[in-house]
């Protein structure tokens, strides 16, 4: 009886353990994702900035 019960109580810990790895890795991947869009975000800006300044250019010697 107290084998039985000792074997489900460590089924139980490692599928708890199994749960918290999921979780993390989900965090993880949230984690990249936001990055992802937040350095794409300063890409777009540093673009818009670069073409701003080539037409301001442009205007100066047209």
């Amino acid at each position: 009886m107290a084998l039985v019960h000792n074997n489900t109580k460590k089924k139980k810990k490692k599928e708890k353990k199994k749960e918290k790895k999921k979780e993390k890795k989900k965090e993880k991947k949230k984690e990249k994702k936001k990055e992802k869009k937040k350095e794409k975000k300063k890409e777009k800006k540093k673009e818009k900035k670069k073409e701003k300044k080539k037409e301001k250019k442009k205007e100066k010697k047209g």
